[in-house]
């Protein structure tokens, strides 16, 4: 996969550069987006170091996952952790006694989907407008806000990088929203952010094998398929929705929610595209 990045320990691995933008072409090695990195290799570490030059590492996972998995720490990197939402900005009053399993579900990667799936699609915590929290939340906007001046502070020749946990869901809005401030089409953006089911299409394909038997309907297999390491494109059209709703259109949203109007975007794009 063209977009692929190796780093060993890390899942998700990618970047923006190569994609078409306005005319141009996005600059080869300057926007990673990636899964969690605490299980990245020291191989993996002096790839960031020495051969993407990474200036800035942005965390975009809940404080307590921040706190319990740490980024490794890389040379001459600043490491940012913008929370884009927090385990308080869900109804919790909603499902208290659901809440503690699947705080806890949430946090462990040996999780049964199955299991994690029921709780979720009982509580309603995650459905097909979650995006909308994310982008739309006092929490994201500062976060992708915060994000995008980080983007306009990149030194020449250094790199970027911005994860999450799976490396698709906060980290695939911000991506989303680096993309149309390059300039990048719907086909690119939504190209790119369906990505990860190439990434993990053994894992979604053994989930969706074992989901047979239930017959699920199509928007719960989305949302088992999403809670399995997966993605669905209209969990990226809603939230494009909504951000439309409350802002006229994504621009809208980039300058009025974000500072990142159409100066800033010329300067994003004169710099970064080729």
């Amino acid at each position: 996969m063209k977009q692929e990045i190796i780093l060993p320990g890390v899942r998700n691995a990618r970047e923006l550069g190569g994609y078409p933008a306005g005319g141009r072409t996005i600059r080869k090695g300057v926007f990673i987006r990636t899964a969690a990195l605490d299980q990245i290799s020291e191989e993996g570490l002096q790839r960031l170091q020495d051969d993407y030059h990474v200036q800035t590492v942005i965390d975009f996972r809940m404080s307590v996952q921040q706190s319990r998995l740490p980024d490794p720490v890389i040379a001459d990197c600043e490491n940012l952790r913008l929370s884009v939402v927090e385990v308080e900005d869900f109804p919790i009053e909603q499902y208290s006694k659901e809440f503690p399993d699947l705080l806890k579900m949430y946090n462990d990667p040996k999780k049964d989907p199955f299991r994690f799936f029921q709780l979720m699609s009982d509580t309603g915590m995650i459905n097909d407008k979650v995006y909308a929290g994310f982008i739309l939340g006092e929490r994201g906007i500062r976060a992708y806000r915060l994000f995008f001046q980080a983007v306009l502070s990149l030194e020449e020749g250094r790199a970027i990088l911005w994860h999450c946990t799976d490396g698709k869901d906060r980290t695939g809005c911000a991506a989303m929203l680096l993309l149309y401030a390059l300039g990048a089409s719907e086909e690119t953006i939504y190209a790119d952010y369906l990505l990860t089911n190439e990434y993990h299409a053994a894992a979604l394909e053994a989930v969706r094998k074992k989901a047979e038997p239930y017959h699920l309907t199509p928007d719960k297999t989305d949302l088992l398929l999403f809670l399995s390491g997966g993605v669905s494109r209209c969990y990226l059209e809603n939230g494009i929705k909504a951000i439309c709703e409350h802002f006229g259109s994504v621009e809208g949203y980039l300058a009025g929610a974000l500072g990142v109007g159409e100066e800033e975007q010329k300067i994003i794009r004169g710099r970064f595209l080729v």
